[in-house]
């Protein structure tokens, strides 16, 4: 396949250009990065663009078999929107086989008044009424926000794993790698096009659970601890700026809410059946994870290095 994947310079869509990059097919993204800034992604071109720019977005479709699209964490509808419309207009021109979109969350059953669900919700409406050949995947949290400065010293030396979800929750985490496979698997799959799936991981996990798993994975007690929301947001803010920082708290703050305890629970396998798709376990997830980086002791972090 030749992929257009919008979003590469990102966890997510970067997850996805690796595995595509990876099993051979040609990847090319779109970036505002200048060469020195940007990932390392072996295998990956770039183009110079911006997705506001129609014509950019057409350069990076031009020769494209396939396309795996996720958004920035921008939550302006009308921006939003004409994303999509650039997306779309440029997918249909380049005559692609298939466009997988990834909303990067859930969806209500019912509008909200929540931005980062509402313009995901509009992204997939405009790609879906373009005509496009689509799938839409929509996962829940990733285990990855775990393996981060904000979680990792706590959980290795505390054994501490907070994240603003209630303890209650049952959420089906996924990793970006398993993310990266189900994208592969929404693009390749015989008759599954104009499906859209909730996919997670292989278990519905409560806070417990979670650190249960957790636990396992790094042979020591860990006890979940569920996050206020608005100190989540306080925390991300300088890192993403204020307005994508309260756009991605939009999310937690819902699910506090108790509207829909269930919107990040997983779906008993069907997606992974139709995608063929085995998402790891959790505890072998954070088996894989070099937790050492964030030991404070440095025997310790000698210790639990690779040899």
């Amino acid at each position: 396949m030749r992929v257009a994947v919008v979003g590469a310079t990102g966890f997510q869509g970067g997850a996805v250009a690796r595995l595509l990059a990876e099993r051979h097919h040609r990847v090319r993204t779109l970036t505002r990065r200048p060469d020195g800034d940007r990932p390392p992604l072996p295998g990956v071109s770039f183009a110079s663009g911006d997705l506001g720019n129609a014509e950019d977005v057409r350069q990076l479709f031009d020769g494209a078999t396939h396309a795996a699209v996720v958004l920035p964490l921008v939550y302006e509808p009308e921006r939003v929107r004409r994303y999509a419309r650039n997306v779309a207009d440029a997918a249909l021109d380049a005559g692609v086989r298939r466009l997988v979109y990834n909303a990067n969350t859930r969806l209500p059953s019912v509008t909200t008044d929540v931005a980062a669900f509402e313009t995901r919700r509009i992204a997939e409406e405009v790609l879906r009424d373009s005509g496009v050949p689509l799938v839409v995947l929509r996962p829940p949290v990733y285990l990855d926000n775990l393996f981060s400065p904000w979680n990792g010293p706590a959980l290795v030396n505390d054994g501490v794993l907070a994240y603003p979800l209630p303890a209650h929750t049952p959420t089906a985490w996924l990793s970006h790698r398993d993310l990266a496979e189900a994208v592969l698997g929404a693009l390749t799959a015989d008759g599954v096009e104009g499906r859209t799936f909730d996919i997670g991981g292989a278990r519905s996990l409560t806070g417990e659970q979670l650190a249960e798993a957790f636990g396992q994975g790094l042979g020591r007690a860990v006890r979940y601890r569920a996050l206020d929301p608005d100190a989540f947001e306080r925390g991300l803010a300088p890192v993403l700026g204020p307005v994508a920082a309260a756009g991605v708290a939009g999310i937690y703050h819902y699910m506090a809410s108790g509207e829909e305890p269930l919107l990040m629970a997983g779906d008993d396998g069907a997606w992974s059946e139709a995608l063929s798709v085995r998402p790891a376990p959790v505890d072998e997830w954070v088996t894989r994870q070099p937790w050492q980086v964030w030991a404070n002791d440095p025997e310790e972090q000698d210790a639990q290095s690779p040899a």
